[in-house]
């Protein structure tokens, strides 16, 4: 008998910032987003070589590990779809700042938990 899940507990553990980690991890917990995964990496892939840099991969892992992140918590991934259709439905500014002020400090969270710190 499997335990029920609350939605302040991780979905998964943090995975490493590897690309067979995070497509492993969104494969699990964001299956929808998985062709959008592989896009990406290719697109930064070939931006690396055509750049000689691995600064399209080092964002491409940032994005991504916040990605995973953001949605191993399935609180936090709802609460960061609720702030973004506040900013889509608001038609004032404070509602605006007050949802962005709250995504930043999800996003910022999850940059860290991504990264261990």
């Amino acid at each position: 008998m499997s335990t029920p899940h609350r939605d302040d507990e991780a979905l998964i553990p943090r995975p490493p910032l590897t690309t067979a980690a995070l497509r492993a991890a969104v494969a699990q917990i964001a299956p929808a987003y998985l062709g959008q995964f592989v896009d990406h990496l290719d697109q930064a892939t070939e931006q690396a070589a055509r750049q000689s840099t691995v600064a399209p991969l080092h964002g491409f892992l940032a994005q991504w590990g916040e990605f995973v992140a953001i949605h191993r918590h399935p609180a936090r991934a709802a609460r960061l779809r609720e702030l973004e259709q506040q900013v889509a439905d608001a038609t004032d500014r404070r509602t605006v700042s007050a949802a962005l002020a709250q995504i930043r400090e999800i996003t910022a969270a999850a940059r860290r938990d991504a990264t261990g710190e």
